[in-house]
């Protein structure tokens, strides 16, 4: 997200709002889940380790029909339809299959860490794998992805063209690690904490206030007090309502209220990665 300039608390949360509906999926209940789209190129290179695998079939079982052939097993004739068959099971039965059955994982996908969803943040059924799959035959195996790869690039979610046809995202399943213990709400800033608004609070500036957070006891009383005061300054824009407090306790207190609300973030979002993974009795 884009650091907002500190003279116009007005545009920042425009901005704000405004970057970050792309990367928002919206559920049914209109509700915004902060996920990650995987990336354009680990997008690329689980669908090259999905064909490579796919690839690997079609010899392996060319090579079978060969040898029923060779050994009389099956006719001549037998040999054309078999071949057809496997074509379409490669690239069309066993994607969709394995897609539906996990739940929108691939060999390809596991590997670099990804899942399909649903535009929702839903699960995708039989009727989106299917979709992808057939788009898949022209996208994937026909162009060799060339037309996947132009297509994604220019989508905010690296979206191939079945995504789009089918209504789903790719998004990663590897969450960020929770982030580590730090120091509570000062004391006193309690009431303060329970209706605070950092929500507007750039990345950089909050990761500046952490630092100084975890490291602000070993520095000297008149650096601290200094450093202290330059960031309430930067801070003091982004926060509503803005509470008397000296600058190192509000840099505090802010610090702690954005940590508490990124950990419950994480939470929810490792507690909806792990209800999308299917149990072993699946």
């Amino acid at each position: 997200m884009a650091s907002p300039a500190a003279s116009s608390p007005v545009p920042v949360s425009a901005t704000a709002r405004l970057d970050a509906a792309s990367d928002e999926t919206l559920t049914g209940e209109a509700v915004a889940l902060d996920v990650q789209p995987l990336g354009f190129f680990l997008r690329a290179a689980g669908c090259l380790i999905d064909m490579v695998a796919g690839i690997l079939l079609l010899i392996a079982g060319s090579l079978l029909l060969s040898v029923l052939v060779a050994s009389g097993t099956i006719p001549d004739s037998a040999f054309r339809i078999g071949v057809i068959v496997l074509l379409v099971a490669v690239t069309v039965a066993i994607p969709t299959a394995v897609e539906t059955l996990s739940r929108g994982r691939s060999l390809g996908r596991w590997a670099v860490g990804g899942r399909i969803v649903r535009v929702d943040g839903g699960a995708p059924g039989f009727r989106q794998a299917l979709i992808r799959a057939l788009a898949g035959v022209l996208e994937l195996w026909f162009t060799l992805g060339g037309l996947a790869a132009i297509v994604g690039m220019f989508t905010p979610r690296a979206q191939r063209l079945g995504d789009l046809l089918a209504g789903t995202a790719c998004e990663r399943t590897r969450t960020r690690p929770l982030p580590t213990a730090a120091p509570g709400i000062p004391p006193g800033m309690e009431a303060w904490a329970a209706v605070a608004d950092v929500s507007r609070l750039p990345d950089r500036l909050a990761a500046r206030m952490a630092q100084f957070v975890r490291g602000a006891d070993a520095l000297e009383p008149a650096a601290r007090a200094r450093v202290a005061a330059g960031l309430a300054d930067a801070v003091r824009p982004y926060v509503a309502p803005l509470p008397a407090a000296d600058p190192e306790t509000l840099v505090r207190a802010a610090a702690a209220v954005r940590r508490d609300r990124e950990y419950r973030a994480l939470i929810l979002e490792n507690e909806r990665a792990a209800a999308l993974t299917p149990t072993s009795g699946a």
